[in-house]
């Protein structure tokens, strides 16, 4: 059944109509051996599958890069051990068989050393609310009906939450964007996203907490370290990709007059309200009757 266009974000129309490789997107391979693989994601690609997704996936497409080169076998695949959201680009590993997978799981906080992000923000509305050079924040986090993390207010009570920290440092600060460098010490769903859009900082591009610009039409985020002790031979390795240049002039060059996202221009349900405010569309009543799949897809609009 062909998607409704009224339920697509206006970002991702967007996408559709403009981004050249929309769908097609590459992965680059940047070090393989017999346990582990490890790879540059691109932005607009699922990490892996969802229930009731069609969407190419990193995993899809290494599998069929290894089917290709004739190395794919039940017992060497690759197996999920991270994630990286759809729109967050940069450095990923994947396990090659259950046994590696097992143990960078198992030893994730003491294997990996070193997992760097950088990301640009728009700067507070707010003066009075500029972040210092470096810092911690460590609100927890909760999730709208939409799977949309954020931090509750103080005194909201009624949601579940779970413990969220991220060390964050001021890279580069300009007249409107402010260039961050940040390492989680905790991987929750959307963490950095929720915890610098708290703080008045929503990152460039991102339409679930509501930014204001989109220059580089999408999400400012990019996983740029990645090191770690190799699983099976503790050898220490390190993988680095910077961000786009085009990140770094933005912020020093500032965005005076920029240009109205393409979702400030079209209403968009799941999007009209902050994450902490969207309620559910959906009770547990109706959607009873739907399989898994099929409520998956209902609760993702």
């Amino acid at each position: 059944m062909k998607q409704n266009i009224h339920n697509v974000k206006a970002s991702t129309q967007y996408k559709r109509e403009h981004k050249p490789d929309y769908g097609r997107e590459k992965i680059e391979i940047l070090y393989e051996d017999k346990d582990i693989v490890v790879i540059e994601k691109p932005s607009g690609m699922l990490s892996v599958p969802y229930p009731g997704s069609k969407a190419r996936t990193a995993l899809e497409v290494l599998e069929k890069i290894m089917r290709g080169k004739g190395t794919l076998s039940s017992s060497h695949k690759p197996l999920i051990v991270h994630r990286l959201d759809r729109d967050t680009s940069g450095v990923m590993m994947f396990a090659l068989n259950e046994a590696a997978q097992k143990k960078i799981i198992a030893n994730w906080h003491t294997m990996v050393t070193e997992r760097i992000y950088h990301a640009v923000a728009e700067n507070p509305r707010n003066r009075n609310k500029i972040l210092p050079d470096s810092g911690l924040i460590d609100d927890e986090l909760a999730q709208n009906a939409y799977h949309v993390g954020y931090v509750p207010k103080k005194g909201d009570s009624k949601v579940e939450t779970v413990k969220a920290r991220t060390n964050y440092k001021v890279v580069l600060r300009g007249k409107t964007h402010t260039l961050f460098e940040l390492s989680l010490d905790t991987g929750k769903k959307n963490q950095i996203r929720a915890h610098l859009s708290s703080k008045g900082y929503p990152l460039a591009g991102d339409e679930n907490y509501r930014a204001h610009t989109d220059p580089f039409h999408r999400l400012a985020l990019h996983a740029r370290t990645l090191e770690f002790n190799h699983p099976t031979t503790g050898e220490h390795l390190k993988f680095e990709v910077p961000e786009p240049e085009e990140w770094i002039k933005y912020v020093e060059k500032g965005d005076l007059n920029p240009r109205p996202p393409i979702w400030m221009k079209k209403t968009n349900p799941a999007n009209s309200k902050a994450p902490s405010e969207i309620k559910l569309k959906l009770t547990k009543k109706k959607t009873s009757h739907m399989d898994f799949i099929a409520r998956g897809k209902a609760l993702r609009g």
